[in-house]
This record gives structure tokens, sequence and C-alpha cells, in this order.
């Protein structure tokens, strides 16, 4: 995939290799604990990724629930999700001092993958599949972004009614230089804005200021 007048767009790295905005050290969030003493893993990321939505959420809340999570460790669809996406929201807050847990990110997800891949309709894959496009290969053990976009691809293809799966195969496509084939998926979240939460809302934003305005005379 090539494209000379595209370059990634900044939120893409930093997924692995900056700091999130949220820098200042923090109490861990209130709602947050009392999740954590049900001893429910997906409570626990689900309920995470509501902070993090909201804008609400510390250094401390991700570091917490990662440390929770962990402690806990079962082998089944839905805790390996929530590790993979638990772990994956505290790389993205440590920046290059979280690289070592990249692998960490993989392995959970492709456990996920590999007991559901239907669960959530894909969510681990999805997660799998932006980390190949993102990831640098010296980080990872089984992906590159090439099978990450091809990941993507089948995702949309098996659940095309899930707007996120759209904006991620978008996202993938735009990261690597090939905005084209991102015109029909952007066309689609454009169209479907309000599925999306307010962080993939503004990453849609991004995705277009980057990429441009596409025609959606006719959305795929």
């Amino acid at each position: 995939m090539a494209g000379e007048r595209w370059s990634p767009i900044p939120t893409l790295l930093a997924f692995l290799l900056a700091s999130s905005c949220a820098t200042l050290p923090g109490a861990v969030d209130p709602e947050l604990v009392a999740v954590a003493e049900r001893h429910d893993p997906l409570l626990i990321s689900d309920t995470l990724e509501a902070l993090i939505e909201r804008g609400a959420d510390s250094p401390a809340d991700r570091e917490y629930a990662y440390q929770v999570i962990r402690a806990e460790e079962e082998d089944n669809a839905t805790y390996a999700f929530a590790r993979a996406a638990v772990t994956g929201r505290l790389v993205q807050q440590l920046g290059l001092r979280g690289a070592r847990q990249v692998g960490e990110v993989e392995r959970w997800a492709l456990r996920s993958r590999t007991l559901d891949p239907d669960f959530r309709d894909g969510a681990a894959t999805r997660l799998l599949g932006t980390l190949y496009v993102i990831a640098p290969a010296t980080f990872l053990e089984h992906g590159d972004s090439e099978r990450g976009v091809e990941m993507l691809e089948q995702l949309v293809q098996e659940h095309p009614d899930v707007v996120e799966n759209r904006l991620r195969l978008a996202e993938a496509y735009i990261a690597l230089g090939d905005p084209d084939p991102a015109a029909p998926h952007l066309c689609v979240c454009l169209a479907h804005r309000a599925a999306l939460r307010r962080d993939d809302q503004q990453l849609l934003d991004q995705l277009v200021a980057t990429a441009g305005t596409p025609d959606c005379e006719s959305p795929g």
C-alpha cells in the first residue's frame, strides 16, 4: 500500500509510541474500585472504557484495572479479551515504557479470538487487527500490518453493520498511506456517527481531516 501524499496520523502512533493526554497522576476512580470488588474482568474493562470515553480516567485508573485483572487470571474468551483491552490501554498511557507489554496484548487478544471468535461481534479481532497495523513488527510474534488489514477487512465482511469495524478498517488504510479504500467506510461512519463513542467520533474527525472528506453520494 502506497501513497506519497499521505502520512500516518499521530493518534495511531500514540497507541504505542507516545503518552496519552492523561499524564497527570490521580486517585483511582471509586466506581472502578467498586467494580473490582465484583471480580468481573469484563465489567472492569467496560468501566475503564467508560471513563476513557468521558475523558475522566487517570493513569492510576489504568494501572489499577490492569493489576486487578492480571491478578485473577482465567482461561476464557471474556477474560482474555478484557485482559487484552485493559493492557492495551495501559500501553497507550505508558508509551515506549509499555513496549514490553505489547506482546501481552497480542497474546490475550489471540487467546480470546481462538476461544470465541464471535465474542462481541469479533471484538478481539478488531483489537488485534488494529494492533498489527499500528505496532512495530519487532514487538509482535504472529502478525504484521498486512495481516492486520486482512483481519479487519474480513471482520467488516462478517459484521458490516458494526460501525466501529468500519472505523478501524478506515483507520488502518489511512495509517498505511492508502486512503482511497478508506472512503466508503468513512462514509458509513459519517452516516452513523451517533452510533460511535465520543472518542471514536473524535478519531473519525481526525481521519477525515487527514484523508480528506470522502464523496459519500454512494457509500459502500
